[in-house]
């Protein structure tokens, strides 16, 4: 099920999800409250990162980048697969990209006071 601007999906806005589908939700949205994070899961959408190069693109220490991803992957927002002795991380899935393009767009519309499109 996937949220769409269009008539024929008005139906699935008046019957609430699961609570367990809920509180998942409500859990990912908790985590990518802390800028740090919503930054470091920006970069992994455009491709994968180690450590060092996320905490030296987002001004972050290393150790705090590391704590920043173990929250991101527990909530399944995140992977990791290894390169010899790299731990390489990136968005899992273009549900994730979607997620942080609406929440950014979202947020220009209300900086720039653009009109959002419905």
């Amino acid at each position: 099920m996937y949220a769409r601007d269009d008539d024929a999906s008005a139906e699935q806005w008046q019957q609430l999800p699961a609570g367990t589908h809920i509180r998942e939700a409500a859990e990912s949205f908790r985590l990518l409250g802390d800028p740090t994070r919503l930054g470091v899961l920006w970069l992994l959408c455009g491709g994968e990162y180690d450590v060092t190069s996320l905490a030296h693109a987002v001004g972050v220490a290393r150790p705090a980048v590391s704590q920043h991803l173990a929250k991101l992957r527990l909530a399944g927002l995140v992977s990791t697969r290894r390169d010899g002795r790299r731990v390489l991380s990136r968005a899992r899935g273009g549900h994730v990209r979607g997620l942080l393009a609406e929440a950014v767009n979202a947020a220009d519309h209300r900086l720039t006071g653009a009109p959002e499109h419905d």
